[in-house]
């Protein structure tokens, strides 16, 4: 890389952590609400851990509740349709706990990777839903099956 070139790897995290910090803000001012890109989607705060830093996080992500069991709710490590899954489905699936805030509501969460059919049916209703979802499975395939993980109300 040049002298005195932008690494794009800092600029690219620095500017996801200002999207998210931005998200963030405004969910906690609007009772759960976003507008933007998510306007009238479910959106959660996903507090967990850094399995390496030790650091407490926190993630904006949209949600599908069970239709079912008020108790839970499926969020989906899309990473947009990298090639890779993002660090917070790492963080949660190596604890098994987490804590969420939905709407004013903030409570603890145990976390379920979920898989086969029942995994399929979950994300397609996302994708149904919102058809970005659908997009990123595109992106990924052959490439990584996009996890699904079922956070149940502790």
């Amino acid at each position: 890389m040049p002298i005195g070139a932008p690494d794009r790897r800092i600029l690219s995290m620095s500017t996801s952590t200002d999207w998210n910090t931005q998200i963030i803000t405004e969910f906690r001012e609007n009772e759960g609400r976003v507008g933007g890109p998510f306007a009238g989607a479910p959106m959660v705060l996903i507090h967990h851990r850094g399995r390496k830093s030790g650091k407490e996080l926190v993630t904006p992500l949209m949600y599908l509740p069970d239709e079912h069991d008020s108790g839970t709710i499926y969020i989906f490590a899309s990473k947009a349709g990298a090639p890779t899954n993002p660090a917070w489905y790492y963080n949660l699936t190596s604890s098994g706990t987490g804590d969420v805030e939905v709407g004013t509501d903030t409570y603890p969460v145990t976390v379920e990777e979920i898989t086969g059919e029942r995994r399929d049916r979950v994300y397609a209703e996302q994708a149904n839903r919102y058809p970005g979802f659908a997009e990123y499975s595109r992106k990924t395939e052959g490439i990584r099956t996009i996890p699904v993980l079922a956070l149940h109300r502790a």
